[in-house]
């Protein structure tokens, strides 16, 4: 069993940044990925950012350049420095844990945790 925790969310107005975490804990194997998800209102889950184990990360078109994702393997933790905000960054943020590539893309887990609200307004 994994539990989840995101937090680090808020109102930000366009052009600001913010910086979410991801506190992983539980039954968790070293050689895992990590990955953020958001869901705005009326749309689906998407997958934003995604970090293996030995660092290699990958990103959604509409955040490169933008976002950045880093873990910290010893504390099982993850983060998501998220700068130059736009308003359609607004959605709830989630992280989970998987150990396979599929599933991290598909978002195909057990379960989730709360989320974070991120939005971004003037």
């Amino acid at each position: 069993q994994v539990q989840l925790v995101e937090s680090g969310g808020g109102l930000v107005q366009p052009g600001g940044s913010l910086r979410l975490s991801c506190a992983a804990s539980g039954s968790i194997f070293s050689s895992n990925i990590m990955g953020w998800y958001r869901q705005a209102p009326g749309k689906q889950r998407e997958l934003v950012a995604y970090i293996f184990s030995t660092g290699m990360t990958n990103y959604a078109d509409s955040v490169k350049g933008r976002f950045t994702v880093a873990r910290d393997n010893a504390n099982n933790t993850m983060y998501l420095q998220m700068n130059s905000l736009k308003p359609e960054d607004t959605a709830v943020y989630y992280c989970n844990l998987g150990y396979s590539w599929t599933t991290v893309v598909a978002g195909t887990f057990d379960s989730w945790g709360r989320g974070t609200q991120v939005t971004v307004s003037s």
